[in-house]
């Protein structure tokens, strides 16, 4: 093992991040509440970043959806700000997010007040908050949707839905970006609805004809790229609706309760898409005024001072953005220092298919200077 690293320390001179993982709390309603916040490194107080929320499931925690549903290394290059909050204790002593489930708790105003207590100390983008979550975390993110709507630009919801009759007292005061990703077989949060929880389809269509999309949906079918998941994936987009805003919804055929792409398998999980990087690709297309114009995804990486690399985990395509320009082929090697793949120095889009799962170093000369980015396939 010692031989890797200095192998790797020989091949590639690697900058050493130091990014940031707090755990803290604020006191709302006389409660102490806990989350732990995740800062990246590329991250300077000079510049607004966005932020996102990222809420657990029922019985589970802050630190499970941190690993479970991981948005950190994509945050090192994307530069935003991850925040994980704690639930509370229901009535049978589990962790849960007061989405409309019973209780005295105001997760709403807790939400708030995390907002602001985060943007007193960070530069926090006021129009690019977004909110995402797992099972209970999803329903949450819906019931911000509705009742927060001027703190949140777009919402995703993973194995989560809307409440029964949620729509009748759902009120957002702007068009809002909803991406809602739904295993078929999921037997916690079953797709066609059960008691108090509206079926993924009633879902959708109300938030299209809230956001006035198109009503028939585009449809990619997915690469069944991994053959022994158990499942297959659909994605629909709706379109055209008001502001740019569009509803998308990844179907996973015969998935269960479960986030794809996770670095665990606790029931049958995709693997041909990574949620977590679907989630932060649909985000970045938003602030709280709709799709944001003249902007593509090489823009939400710009940094003056270095190249960036968007999406990192990628299991398809990975973003180039630099400032300067690329004078001499870039290079990929894998972990041993073998040179694998020469791209031309004027590609910004490579497509990663072709290469196994596992860690790569992707250099870059720029008048002399050489820099070099590790990135994950997945």
């Amino acid at each position: 093992m010692k031989n890797y690293f200095l192998t790797l320390l020989m091949l590639f001179s690697l900058t050493t991040y130091a990014q940031q993982t707090i755990n803290d709390s604020i006191f709302h309603n006389g409660i102490y509440r806990t989350y732990i916040l995740y800062v990246p490194a590329v991250y300077s107080a000079s510049n607004p970043v966005p932020l996102v929320l990222n809420f657990h499931g029922y019985t589970s925690n802050s630190t499970a959806q941190m690993f479970y549903g991981d948005f950190r290394p994509i945050a090192d290059t994307a530069n935003f700000i991850v925040v994980h909050p704690m639930g509370t204790l229901d009535g049978n002593n589990q962790p849960y997010w007061n989405s409309g489930w019973g209780g005295t708790v105001d997760d709403i105003g807790f939400t708030a007040a995390l907002i602001d207590s985060l943007s007193a100390q960070y530069n926090i983008n006021q129009s690019r908050v977004y909110s995402t979550g797992m099972s209970n975390g999803g329903f949450m993110s819906y019931t911000l949707a509705c009742s927060l709507s001027n703190r949140i630009a777009a919402i995703a919801s993973v194995t989560g839905t809307m409440n029964a009759n949620q729509s009748l007292s759902c009120n957002p005061q702007h068009p809002m970006p909803v991406m809602e990703i739904h295993g078929t077989a999921d037997g916690t949060v079953p797709y066609n609805g059960a008691a108090g929880m509206s079926s993924i389809s009633n879902t959708l269509n109300y938030w299209t004809t809230f956001n006035q999309t198109d009503v028939q949906p585009i449809f990619n079918n997915v690469p069944n790229i991994n053959l022994f998941d158990g499942c297959t994936a659909e994605h629909y987009v709706y379109k055209n609706g008001t502001n740019g805003v569009e509803v998308e919804h990844y179907k996973i055929i015969d998935g269960a309760h479960t986030w794809p792409g996770a670095p665990v398998v606790v029931g049958v999980t995709n693997y041909d898409i990574n949620a977590s990087e679907k989630i932060w690709q649909f985000f970045a297309k938003y602030d709280i005024n709709g799709e944001i114009i003249s902007t593509n995804i090489n823009d939400e990486l710009k940094n003056s001072s270095e190249i960036s690399i968007f999406p990192n985990p990628s299991s398809r395509f990975l973003y180039i953005n630099s400032s300067e320009k690329i004078n001499a082929p870039i290079k990929i090697y894998n972990v041993t220092g073998k040179l694998i793949k020469i791209i031309a120095s004027n590609q910004t889009e490579i497509d990663l298919t072709a290469l196994e799962k596992g860690i790569y170093f992707i250099q870059f000369t720029q008048n002399k200077k050489i820099t070099t980015k590790k990135f994950i396939k997945n």
